[in-house]
């Protein structure tokens, strides 16, 4: 009679049961086999273990939505199944079952994050009722995380405009690397928002509350780096009138940005290798030295393998500030944001000029889009705000008149147009008089074809440490010509 008052009961809510996913952990194989019966009934989908450490291997193995757990268990108990929970931050419900009536194992079980505590033999309709509760109150805990995580992101990328499945990657390895202390090495081309995603993490990681300094090396002398790096005191040389605080003392306690670090001199980069070692920095004119905390994120649009090879950066400098790698996507690799980031800049174009809101007509959009920006995000930008200021009426045309290099000014044949080739013929021309100058493109066709190896052509592992999602290996291994890669 009770059976059939509890099918009746799950059969009206039958639907709303299907989705959940029950962890049964239980030693004596008949309770698991009553239970697994009930839960079913329910319209849950059970899943059992017959010990601690079977349950924990369920556990690493898929999520759940509410775990069944005995506490008396072989190999490890029901406690140290809570602890592996607590220590591990999953916050999937668990409902305590024991044949023992215990009031301090029943608070114990409370601390350690039960949901509830029932004992055997168990009344299945209080189950069920616990059971819909805790799945209740979880899906609410994670509605609210998510809504948390949102606000969070739309705070810390506020910035960072874009849609595109490649800027989505990169931020979602941003929000990776956050949290943890790791000195990140960020790559990118000039004008692709390094600096952005390098406030990004230091604002989403604990040191947010402590100051974020940023430094153009390449304006730093090797005659004033120690004095601007590192501070001095008064009187410590000619001009010195007064104590300074270098760049790492003012970011102690928090992140310093090294932009540009690909053009430091050498000589400096001996000096910030020393800080980076010890720890501690000392200023001109002072015996003592001082002890810092700081987390170092660098960004440069050079090729390091190249400056290693030719001896102008540091392999041992490098080695330290790419613990972690992050490769910014280029504005050609991302074409879906064009015309998002386009809208944004001339919104804040009309916005910050008091004048009527602006709109781009279809073709002025197609020709944006079909432009391969060499100057990213930047040189978007400005295109954006000069259509502003030579448009006729409130929307723009064209972008024929915005000097976009490679347009043609079908509309005014008078006006001089820049060379197709312009971008192209000027970086050959740097790459030829400096050897630092090179193809973002190649080092990650090299890398790409490093890390396969390194995998034996495991495409997983390979696109697990270059620190990418498996879809843009993909994209990137047809883009460099490495389709043969995909098959080996």
């Amino acid at each position: 009679m009770k059976e059939e008052r509890i099918t009746s009961l799950s059969g009206k809510k039958k639907d709303d049961h299907r989705k959940g996913t029950v962890l049964i952990a239980d030693d004596d194989n008949t309770s698991r086999r009553i239970l697994t019966h009930y839960v079913q009934k329910m319209g849950y989908t059970p899943v059992s273990a017959e010990d601690g450490e079977n349950c924990i291997q369920c556990i690493s193995e898929q999520p759940f939505d509410v775990i069944l757990l005995d506490i008396n268990m072989p190999k490890k108990d029901g406690f140290e199944v809570m602890l592996h929970l607590k220590a591990h931050k999953i916050s999937t419900p668990v409902i305590m079952v024991t044949a023992s009536n215990d009031i301090p194992q029943a608070v114990k079980c409370i601390k350690l994050g039960a949901y509830e505590y029932l004992t055997k033999p168990l009344d299945i309709e209080r189950l069920e009722i616990v059971m819909r509760n805790a799945l209740a109150e979880s899906t609410l805990k994670n509605q609210v995380q998510q809504l948390k995580k949102e606000l969070k992101n739309k705070e810390l990328f506020q910035s960072i405009i874009g849609q595109s499945a490649a800027l989505k990657e990169t931020m979602e390895q941003v929000r990776q690397v956050m949290n943890t202390d790791l000195n990140v090495l960020i790559l990118g081309e000039s004008g692709t928002g390094k600096e952005l995603f390098a406030q990004a993490i230091h604002y989403g990681s604990t040191r947010k509350n402590g100051p974020f300094v940023s430094v153009n090396c390449a304006a730093i002398s090797n005659n004033l780096a120690d004095s601007l790096l590192f501070g001095h005191v008064k009187g410590s040389f000619t001009g010195a009138d007064k104590d300074h605080i270098g760049f790492f003392e003012q970011a102690n306690n928090g992140t310093i940005f090294l932009d540009e670090i690909g053009d430091m001199d050498s000589d400096v980069q001996a000096k910030i290798l020393r800080v980076m070692q010890e720890r501690q920095i000392r200023k001109v004119g002072e015996k003592m030295e001082k002890d810092i905390n700081i987390r170092i994120i660098s960004a440069t649009n050079r090729d390091f393998s190249l400056a290693i090879k030719n001896n102008i950066f540091r392999e041992d400098l490098y080695y330290r500030l790419e613990e972690f790698l992050l490769f910014i996507p280029t504005l050609r690799d991302r074409p879906e944001d064009i015309p998002i980031l386009a809208k944004h800049f001339l919104d804040e174009f009309s916005k910050s000029n008091n004048i009527e809101p602006l709109q781009f007509d279809p073709e002025a959009l197609r020709i944006l889009e079909s432009y391969q920006w060499p100057g990213n995000i930047r040189e978007l930008k400005n295109a954006v705000q000069r259509s502003a200021v030579i448009r006729k009426g409130s929307t723009i045309d064209t972008l024929r008149t915005a000097f976009v290099p490679g347009s043609t000014h079908a509309n005014n044949s008078s006006e001089t147009t820049l060379p197709e080739t312009l971008s192209e013929t000027s970086a050959q021309s740097q790459k030829k008089s400096d050897p630092w100058s090179y193809s973002l493109e190649e080092n990650e066709r090299n890398a790409i074809i490093k890390a396969h190896k390194a995998s034996h052509g495991n495409l997983t592992r390979t696109a697990r440490m270059l620190g990418i999602g498996r879809a843009t290996l993909y994209r990137k291994l047809s883009k460099f010509g490495l389709e043969n890669l995909k098959s080996t």
